[in-house]
């Protein structure tokens, strides 16, 4: 199943925080954004996502070009080594760089790097994976088994 790189609730929560009221704001909504995918209220405040699409949908809003840096980071880290966690962790250590590198005030560089850390904790089980050789990589073709002999 496809999914969007960046949470549509990440961005308005960030997006709506800003336009009603100041960056400080979009960052606090965008922060309730994460906590409510990392631990859902509907599904009884049990394990959610890893919030890296959130993170994402937030930090669109809030630093767009960093974003799309990032962005391509995890594009660029997934077509090498085709594991999409490893992916995700390399663009999250990338954000906060970018977010300094297009000038963001402090608080947005500090969401980053807390989100950052946040993803690394996050994806422990997969980080443990990787190390033992067993995470799932992505295969982008299938061979084809031949049938028959000759």
């Amino acid at each position: 199943m496809w999914r969007c790189s960046t949470s549509p609730k990440g961005f308005a929560a960030a997006g709506l925080g800003l336009w009603f009221g100041s960056e400080l704001v979009g960052l606090l909504a965008g922060i309730a954004a994460l906590v409510g995918h990392w631990r859902p209220l509907f599904i009884g405040f049990s394990r959610g996502g890893k919030i890296v699409a959130t993170t994402g949908g937030v930090a669109l809003a809030l630093v767009p070009l960093a974003t799309l840096a990032a962005a391509a980071v995890w594009i660029c880290a997934f077509l090498v080594t085709r594991y999409t966690s490893v992916a995700s962790m390399v663009s999250a250590v990338t954000l906060p760089l970018f977010a300094v590198l297009f000038g963001a005030s402090w608080l947005v560089v500090a969401f980053a790097a807390g989100a950052a850390v946040a993803i690394f904790v996050l994806h422990r089980a997969n980080i443990a994976r990787l190390l033992s050789r067993s995470e799932n990589r992505f295969e982008l073709r299938r061979t084809s088994k031949v049938r028959g002999g000759a």
